[in-house]
């Protein structure tokens, strides 16, 4: 199509032509976002009773420093905020409300903890700016229709207890087990899933639930309790500081039951070692992630990647530590995100694009589990695979399952 001198293209104005081009092009913001910078915030447990969740944070910041370092996203750079919170859901308000009318982000993103993240949900939600990615299994994550600013990463905590409680009733005669429980909505949506999964006759199955604050020195009291009962299964539901404390008295009292332990608790660096390697030998977890212990990942691509990638930006950190993994993954899942958002930055259209995932592949997740999700599906991962201690690692076994395949 040619232009005539007088500047028309077809009987329509070039110069109309160009500025309905540029109105198309057109860059949207809300706050958070520029030409130049995407803000993101987050909050965590640098210090507290869960502060080994704190390299999370930090690993994340590393992930950051190496996008922007690549150039950053679509041109921009990350403005990453982290600020501590101590694991203390009022502390949490406050630091999430500096980062949305102070910092002004344009999301919040894995902050952590299940308590924490209840104390924001309302108002994270009443102010429409996404909570995403958060750092936490609780079911309620995944309710984009009463909360739909709110999305989890992991698989959900229900599920996960659903498939220890089927795997214990088909592999341990005439169960007894004990659980030791963190005393709040973590816990109990753990226990939910875990009754769930055991059947109409939980309560004969249960001789004992012994539960704990995060304010709590210490689990020992409750372990001799549980011993106490005869149990032959012991469910393990605890942050690290207490997972590890559980699994190291245990031995010392010399109660040797079949052990289940959450995920969120499989750190070979800050709970099995701080337990005792011997302590911990045939515990069972499910795994969603590959463990930087495990020796299979030897020659992995992506393993070896993310080993120099840990070597040139998080230097001196323990590449045991499986919580760097997962900040590497769920950091990659925040940037194709945002990625996808070309120049359309606003609150609603980072949710639709976490919300548009099919089958997404994100480095570092084990073979045959990917992420999925949806405008009325907020799951992100929903299988796992079980894995046992064996020497000074975790050994997959089984299949890759989900709550229906369990």
């Amino acid at each position: 199509m040619q232009t005539s001198r007088r500047g028309f293209i077809g009987g329509v104005s070039a110069a109309a032509v160009l500025s309905g081009t540029r109105a198309f092009a057109q860059k949207k913001y809300d706050n958070g976002a520029s030409d130049s910078e995407i803000k993101i915030g987050h909050c965590g447990p640098y210090s507290g009773p869960a502060s080994a969740y704190g390299v999370i944070g930090k690993g994340i910041e590393g992930y950051w420093k190496s996008v922007n370092a690549a150039g950053g996203i679509n041109g921009r750079k990350v403005n990453f905020i982290t600020l501590d919170d101590g694991y203390n859901p009022a502390k949490c308000v406050e630091v999430v409300r500096q980062l949305v009318e102070q910092e002004k982000v344009l999301c919040c993103f894995n902050t952590l903890g299940t308590p924490s993240n209840t104390a924001i949900h309302k108002y994270m939600n009443s102010k429409k700016v996404p909570q995403l990615y958060v750092a936490t299994g609780a079911s309620k994550w995944g309710d984009p229709k009463h909360f739909p600013w709110t999305m989890g990463y992991q698989p959900d905590y229900h599920t996960e207890g659903v498939i220890y409680a089927k795997h214990i009733l088909a592999n341990v005669k005439d169960p007894k087990v004990g659980i030791l429980m963190q005393n709040d909505d973590f816990g109990k949506d753990y226990l939910e899933g875990f009754k769930e999964g055991l059947g109409k006759d939980n309560a004969k199955v249960i001789a004992k639930l012994a539960t704990y604050e995060v304010t709590d020195p210490t689990v020992e009291s409750q372990i001799i309790q549980l011993k106490d009962t005869g149990a032959n299964v012991f469910f393990n539901i605890a942050t690290p500081k207490f997972a590890a404390q559980a699994i190291r008295k245990a031995a010392e009292i010399n109660w040797k039951p079949a052990q289940y332990m959450t995920n969120v608790s499989a750190s070979v660096a800050s709970v099995i070692k701080p337990a005792g390697f011997d302590n911990a030998q045939g515990i069972i977890t499910a795994a969603y992630l590959k463990d930087p212990t495990d020796k299979k990942w030897a020659d992995d691509e992506e393993m070896k990647a993310w080993q120099a990638w840990m070597d040139k930006w998080m230097p001196g950190a323990n590449k045991g530590d499986a919580n760097y993994v997962y900040a590497y993954s769920v950091a990659f899942l925040m940037h194709q995100t945002l990625k996808n958002c070309g120049d359309e930055l606003t609150h609603a259209n980072v949710m639709k694009q976490a919300a548009s995932f099919k089958k997404q592949h994100v480095p570092l997740l084990l073979p045959g589990i990917s992420v999925s999700t949806s405008a009325t599906d907020f799951y992100p991962i929903q299988s796992v695979q079980l894995e046992r201690f064996k020497g000074e690692t975790w050994e997959l076994f089984g299949e890759v399952m989900s709550a229906e395949s369990s």
